[in-house]
């Protein structure tokens, strides 16, 4: 690239026009970056993000264009329609550059399991190549690499075009990395340690040499929250056990048939089996989950929070003198039974679900997780006895732990979503320096008009109220059904709720066919539910019925206007629970008490419904109308929490049902 370091604010811009709100966040994100900084940026759906974002980012690189190593671009998304909008969007950008200026590379990835036709446990060879000659292999893997690099493409494209020629799509798209500008990539490359251990040094990616830009930054919370979480139960060590024992066969008769003598991998399997017989079969864990259990029944409540040093202890008392090795201290038997449960490979069934797969590798992952947070305040584990068995699951309170450190390392980043908001909670949470970061909510270049909030006055899921509202609640959800033309989206706190409402409203005759989301719905699943929003919106139209934080109300890219109306039932708080009440706890200690509700239970709620009435407006032509069915949403303590948007409070189902109409009527 030419030398010039003057940032060119629309040189890298994808699209002839610029809006005012983009033109800012473009502004602002240069800024930041340049000296390493933060953008946390509140960016409504619709204003283009995506592109700028993008133009921000590849203007600072060009700053580097002295350095022989240009500072690679991470975009991390968790959606799959959003891999194909980067991709488009570079494609643009590539088709604007002047010239004398190179184009920009990139490479979509997703997980090995998802681009690999079968990997073998045991060998880590996935069977992509199989048919292919070896002379062939090298010269086909360069020529997908090749191919990957000549222009940007979606990562199901390099699949096919890689599965044509029987070459591996994960190692190509991982190799041409080296080369690469832009790495379209999920979370999990990032923010999950063993995933990028193996994968950043694989792909010639150093932290310290990139600017992360993290879409949907409002799920990353979570999502670093989820990496650490894990459940076990007492039917782990007998999954275990029964895992190690089908381990230790298949060495043994490996064994047998090549006549060796007994390997030092047999060896272990042994001892592992008999660590973990140990834990099956101890009497003072059987007592511990007794105890726990009673613990939890006289509690009241529906779980309690345990000691972590003392599971720990628990089980290292367990399997203290099993096997040969000399005699070590408790935080090393379980070190020492962690590495050898984490050799363990057993043939697994597809057909099975997560909770029947390795049970020797939750088992590790758990018990690596309490010993690596055992002193920290950071980690709560949880007991419960939801299920048959009672299990201890593992919640991290504090995502920062994980964060700070990748943060600080990294050239500087962007974080961007619809609901990141307010954005300077988020760097709280994550614990990005406030010094160094822009916390800013851009204006939608949308009409208000296009999307009024009808809040109703005279309802509320408020849990000592909602029965009262019940009735008043279907009134109002009865209203928008018949009045609205085309589809309607009806979003409930809860999945008892959604099929309280839905088993009356399902019998409503308005022209309308209906639907409902399922709890663990499939991607497919949803994706033909969506289609038939769009086969029968000449047909009356479809009610759909789903969850506020469900699949319906997050991550569905509702386009072409397809959904016309949309109410969201409630303020989703979380119940009480032990998790919840240790995340106030901890929080408390770390910020104060208010920001502690604020950031542990109210502002998660509102993003919630801010998420699902976001979904009907994807662009500036778009029109749809929202309601929402709690009067706590009129109080000041929430709509602090809101951002901008034309709100009309109305107090009965038939002032609701005469908006709904007059909506409609201006169409």
């Amino acid at each position: 690239m030419p030398g010039a370091r003057v940032v060119n604010e629309d040189l890298f811009f994808a699209h002839n026009e610029m809006r005012k709100s983009q033109k800012e966040m473009i502004s602002d994100g240069i800024e930041m970056l340049k000296d390493g900084g933060f953008l946390l940026a509140a960016a409504p759906t619709g204003i283009g993000k995506t592109a700028a974002a993008l133009a921000s980012s590849l203007a600072v690189t060009n700053l580097h264009n002295t350095n022989p190593i240009m500072p690679k671009i991470l975009f991390l998304t968790g959606r799959q329609s959003q891999h194909r909008i980067v991709v488009e969007t570079v494609k643009e950008i590539n088709n604007r550059i002047p010239h004398g200026f190179s184009k920009i590379r990139l490479v979509d990835i997703v997980g090995r399991e998802s681009m690999c036709k079968v990997v073998d446990k045991v060998t880590g060879k996935c069977s992509c190549e199989e048919g292919t000659r070896e002379n062939d292999r090298k010269s086909i893997r360069r020529k997908i690499e090749d191919f990957i690099l000549r222009e940007p493409v979606h990562v199901n494209k390099t699949i096919e075009v890689a599965r044509k020629w029987k070459t591996c799509p994960w190692a190509g798209a991982r190799n041409a990395a080296k080369d690469t500008h832009i790495l379209v990539c999920d979370y999990n490359h990032i923010f999950v340690e063993a995933v990028r251990e193996s994968s950043l040094p694989a792909m010639g990616i150093d932290l310290e040499n990139t600017i992360i830009i993290v879409d949907e930054a409002h799920n990353l919370p979570g999502r670093i929250r989820s990496g650490l979480e894990r459940r076990i139960s007492r039917v782990v060590f007998r999954r275990a056990l029964s895992d190690i024992e089908e381990y230790k066969e298949n060495l043994e008769r490996t064994e047998r048939n090549l006549e060796m003598p007994e390997s030092n991998s047999l060896k272990e399997a042994i001892t592992l089996e008999a660590k973990i017989r140990a834990l099956r079969d101890d009497n003072a864990i059987t007592r511990w989950f007794e105890e726990k259990s009673a613990e939890n029944i006289s509690s009241k409540g529906d779980d309690i929070r345990v000691d972590t040093r003392e599971f720990i202890d628990i089980i290292a008392d367990a399997i203290e003198g099993m096997g040969h090795e000399e005699a070590k201290d408790g935080l090393e038997r379980i070190g020492s039974l962690i590495r050898l449960l984490k050799k363990v490979v057993v043939e697994e069934d597809p057909d099975l679900g997560e909770d029947e797969q390795n049970d020797c590798t939750r088992l590790a992952e758990m018990l690596e997780i309490c010993l690596d947070y055992r002193g920290s305040s950071a980690l709560a584990l949880i007991f419960d006895n939801m299920l048959e068995e009672p299990r201890v699951t593992s919640h991290l309170l504090d995502p920062s732990v994980v964060s700070k450190g990748i943060f600080e390392q990294c050239g500087g980043s962007i974080l961007m979503s619809g609901t990141l908001f307010p954005p300077s909670m988020y760097s709280d949470i994550l614990g990005l320096p406030l010094d160094k970061c822009r916390c800013k909510e851009y204006s939608s270049d949308f009409p208000l008009g296009n999307r009024p909030v009808l809040i109703a006055g005279d309802v509320t899921s408020k849990f000592t109220e909602r029965e009262e509202s019940y009735s008043s609640i279907i009134s109002h959800v009865r209203s928008v059904i018949k009045n609205t033309k085309g589809n309607v989206a009806v979003f409930a706190p809860s999945y008892s709720m959604l099929d309280r409402i839905y088993s009356e409203a399902s019998e409503w005759k308005f022209g309308k066919f209906f639907e409902i989301e399922e709890q663990r719905m499939s991607k497919s699943s949803v994706e033909r539910l969506i289609a038939r929003l769009y086969e029968k919106r000449e047909f009356g139209g479809t009610a759909i019925f789903g969850v506020l934080s469900g699949k319906l109300s997050e991550g569905v890219d509702y386009s072409d206007n397809i959904l016309n109306a949309v109410v969201c039932i409630g303020l989703p708080l979380p119940p009480p629970s032990a998790r919840q009440d240790s995340l106030i706890e901890y929080y408390t200690k770390k910020f104060d008490r208010s920001r502690a509700w604020k950031y542990a239970s109210l502002q998660p709620a509102v993003n919630s419904i801010l998420q699902a009435l976001g979904r009907p407006i994807r662009k500036k032509e778009d029109r749809a109308i929202i309601v929402l069915l709690e009067r706590r949403m009129l109080e000041r303590r929430i709509e602090n929490c809101m951002p901008e948007m034309q709100k009309i409070q109305v107090s009965s189902s038939t002032r609701t049902a005469e908006r709904v109409k007059s909506f409609f009527d201006k169409t």
